[in-house]
C-alpha cells in the first residue's frame, strides 16, 4: 500500500515505532537500575588507590583530620561519608558507633557539604564515633571519591587501596553479611604469609 506520497505506509510506521522502542529500551534500563541492590553499585576506584585527601578537619570534635598519607600507613581504615542533613545518615549512626569502638579497624568521616556548627551538633546529639574527620564543605573531594549520595562507606587496605564500597546506610545485616567480610578480604594481604 502506498500513502498519499506514494511511498510505502510501512515505512511510515517505522518512523513512528522509532520513539516508542526508544522510550521502552530507556525504561528497561531505569527499571534494572533501580530495581536491584543499590549498594551493588559498581565503582570504577574499586583496585584503585584513594583519592587525594587536603580538606581541613571539623571544627570543635576533638579529633583530627586525615589526609591520603594517613590511608596509606597499615591497617583497614573505613571512610564514612556523611551529613547532618541525611536523615539514613541518623539511620545508620548507632552501628557507626559499634565500629568505633573496634580495635581492628580505624573509623574515619568525611562531613560532606555540610555547616561545621550542625556537624558538631548532629555528633553531639548521637555520639561521635571517628578517629578523624574532615569538613568537605564544597563537596568537591566526594566527587572525587565517586560518591553517588550519603551515607557511603569505603573499605581502604593499609595500603591506601579502595577495597569495597557500600552505598546506603549501614544496617545490622549489612555490617555482619557485607561489611565485616570485605574488611576481612582488606586485611588478607596484610597478614603475614603462613598466618
Amino acid at each position: 500500500m502506498t500513502g498519499i506520497d506514494g511511498k510505502p505506509q510501512r515505512s511510515r510506521l517505522w518512523i513512528a515505532a522509532i520513539p516508542v522502542v526508544a522510550f521502552g529500551g530507556l525504561a528497561a534500563l531505569f527499571w534494572k537500575g533501580l530495581s536491584g541492590k543499590p549498594n551493588e553499585i559498581p565503582s570504577a576506584l574499586i583496585g584503585q588507590s584513594v583519592p587525594d585527601v587536603t580538606l581541613p578537619p571539623v571544627g570543635g570534635l576533638g579529633v583530627p583530620g586525615f589526609d591520603t598519607a594517613s590511608l596509606k600507613q597499615g591497617g583497614v581504615t573505613l571512610v564514612n561519608v556523611w551529613a547532618s542533613w541525611c536523615g539514613p545518615c541518623r539511620i545508620e549512626h548507632p552501628f557507626l558507633m559499634e565500629l568505633g569502638k573496634r580495635t581492628d579497624i580505624r573509623l574515619v568521616g568525611l562531613n560532606y557539604k555540610d555547616e561545621p556548627e550542625n556537624a558538631r551538633r548532629f555528633l553531639g546529639t548521637l555520639g561521635q564515633p571517628y578517629a578523624a574527620a574532615v569538613a568537605d564543605e564544597a563537596g568537591r573531594a566526594a566527587v572525587d571519591w565517586g560518591v553517588y549520595g550519603v551515607p557511603e562507606t569505603f573499605v581502604i587496605d593499609g595500603q591506601g587501596i579502595i577495597r569495597f564500597k557500600f552505598i546506603g546506610p549501614l544496617s545490622e545485616e549489612g555490617v555482619a553479611n557485607v561489611l565485616n567480610p570485605e574488611i576481612e578480604k582488606a586485611r588478607a594481604p596484610l597478614k603475614p604469609a603462613g598466618a
